[in-house]
């Protein structure tokens, strides 16, 4: 038990206790308890493996690699459609989370062993988006654009393209191109 964790187990209200009784059945398991990004993180040699953390409507254990996972139950969740690795279990009740132990002690071992095997969901690869025609545009106005662009990491490159192509209008996504294209020259991401 990592102390870390425990000063966040007391300080945390909502859902409390479901996250007590999933940190239990974690714990249950070979992974390391670690806190990164302001909650529990499990890992197996220095690889992340699940997360657990808690929402305004629930809680929930978030397996990193958790496409790779069977789903005999039905029960991962994709959180949006743009998340292409990660899939959480949800939960609104300890008594859920009771329910569930034997199926998610199977989840946890299965996330194990794709750990131990080193097995990683293939990502698409930043070519495989399509750009805008807003951002497209602007890529071949401004000098420069383009080669800031393609000196940026994937993870950024890829946050870009999703975050420009989300809204609707046109304008809406002219407007958040022009709003970022210092930040690319600049050689940030949208969140740096």
């Amino acid at each position: 038990m990592n102390p870390k964790v425990d000063a966040f187990m007391r300080k945390t209200k909502q859902w409390h206790e479901e996250l007590e009784k999933l940190r239990s059945i974690i714990l249950d398991s070979e992974l390391t308890e670690e806190f990164k990004w302001r909650h529990p993180c499990y890992t197996l040699e220095g690889k992340n493996v699940a997360v657990i953390h808690g929402f305004k409507e629930y809680c929930a254990i978030l397996f990193f690699q958790g496409a790779l996972l069977n789903d005999p139950k039905g029960v991962l969740v994709q959180q949006t459609e743009n998340v292409q690795a990660a899939r959480q279990i949800r939960f609104t009740s300890v008594q859920e989370i009771s329910k569930m132990e034997r199926i998610l002690k199977a989840y946890i071992r299965e996330a194990i062993e794709n750990a131990k095997a080193g097995l990683k969901v293939n990502l698409k690869k930043v070519s495989d988006y399509k750009l805008p025609e807003e951002f497209q545009s602007r890529l071949d106005e401004v000098p420069g654009l383009r080669s800031a662009f393609d000196a940026l990491t994937p993870g950024r490159q890829r946050a870009y393209i999703i975050y420009f192509s989300a809204p609707k209008q046109s304008k809406t996504r002219t407007s958040r191109v022009e709003k970022c294209t210092r930040r690319i020259l600049s050689g940030k991401g949208l969140d740096d």
